[in-house]
């Protein structure tokens, strides 16, 4: 399949066989396109960076779950398990994507790190480690949490404590003892802290701005199913209902040091791409003073951090929450045009200068989360492919 070939008229020297389709990552995205293109007797090749199907599944910490129903969360041709919960968990889903793999005859090329893409003549050029791959089409799947993001504060040098980025995070067990400062409340911020806090850890959250929360859970059924059933109404009663629903459950934290933004959750999503934090019990340890909130971080000290409202806490350890980029257009600067405002592509199917060019798992602004979108974009991707 790997075959050299010289015919492409370009001067780089170790281009690999020339498929008609690279997928390049193994993430659900990629694993749904590839499983929909073997359903359509289309051949492909896969890469993938990691050594594993799926390889941030595997990393995430240990108690994290899907936010969203199993029903809205697998992925094309095959229900999760009929024993899963209803939120599956991280080890279930990583499971479920190993034999997703083997049941559509999905082989990634791992250790394949794709360090750019480019157009020459009719082809795209994939640049990995040590060599070059060409393909008539290339479906960009590397997902939208590639590249953690860490700000720069002052004095961070100088402190003397432990600072990890979330994507090192596990479990509690090696902050046991010790005061600990998240930084940010996003779904992940959030969750760390109330793992900590739900093992005795004392611990603090840094927040820049205003949060929206809303429940997994409201009045007896999922927030998701929820918000899927109520999409076919108006926008402005969609929003009407989320801030009521937001007011019933969440309440005003502001006595806490949380803030809730005007707009509401559905709208915030909508226009932002900006998921609502989904609360799985971190609100009642704020409650409880189990956890407490600071205001966003001016400097680090030796000992801990001072914050912008001039109080200075002590801490041994900082766990950075502010997120991901996607980095695409590091790898792939010709979609610059075609990107929202964080660098995700906007277009599923590539146009003009990416035409050929497809991207699967970058979309946010949609309601159902990224999976059931996946899912969706999967078949529009495949169906170009096959000329449907």
């Amino acid at each position: 399949m790997y075959q050299i070939i010289h015919t492409l008229g370009i001067k780089h020297e170790n281009i690999l066989g020339s498929p008609s389709i690279i997928i390049v990552g193994a993430g659900p995205a990629g694993l749904a396109v590839g499983a929909r293109l073997r359903k359509m007797g289309i051949d492909f090749d896969m890469v993938e960076q990691g050594t594993s199907v799926a390889p941030s599944w595997h990393n995430h910490y240990e108690r994290l779950h899907l936010h969203t129903v199993k029903e809205y969360s697998s992925l094309p041709f095959m229900p999760f398990p009929s024993g899963y919960p209803t939120y599956v968990s991280r080890q279930q889903l990583t499971d479920y994507l190993i034999d997703y793999a083997s049941e559509f005859e999905i082989s990634p090329r791992f250790n394949t790190q794709v360090q750019s893409v480019e157009r020459a003549a009719d082809k795209w050029i994939l640049s990995t480690t040590g060599e070059k791959m060409s393909a008539d089409r290339v479906v960009l799947a590397t997902g939208i949490n590639r590249v953690p993001l860490t700000p720069s504060w002052p004095g961070l040098d100088s402190f003397t404590g432990t600072v990890v980025h979330s994507r090192d995070y596990r479990t509690a067990n090696p902050f046991e003892n010790k005061r600990c400062l998240v930084v940010g409340m996003g779904n992940t911020g959030a969750e760390i802290a109330l793992d900590l806090a739900e093992s005795g850890i004392a611990v603090a959250i840094s927040v820049r701005g205003p949060v929206n929360i809303v429940p997994r859970d409201a009045f007896g059924r999922p927030t998701q199913q929820t918000a899927i059933h109520l999409s076919g109404l108006p926008l402005w009663l969609q929003d009407a209902l989320a801030k009521l629903t937001q007011k019933l459950t969440i309440g005003n934290l502001s006595k806490f040091g949380l803030r809730t933004p005007s707009i509401a959750p559905t709208a915030q999503l909508r226009r932002f791409g900006k998921t609502p934090v989904i609360d799985l019990g971190t609100v009642k340890q704020i409650r409880e003073g189990n956890i407490v909130i600071r205001p966003e971080i001016k400097r680090f000290t030796q000992a801990g951090v001072e914050f912008a409202d001039g109080r200075v806490d002590d801490f041994d350890a900082v766990i950075i929450c502010t997120g991901y980029k996607s980095g695409v257009t590091d790898i792939f600067p010709a979609v610059a045009p075609y990107t929202d405002e964080y660098g995700n592509p906007t277009i599923v199917i590539g146009k003009e200068s990416v035409d050929g060019a497809y991207f699967i798992g970058f979309d946010n602004y949609r309601a159902g989360g990224v999976l059931g979108i996946i899912n969706t974009d999967s078949k529009i991707i495949a169906d170009h492919l096959g000329g449907v």
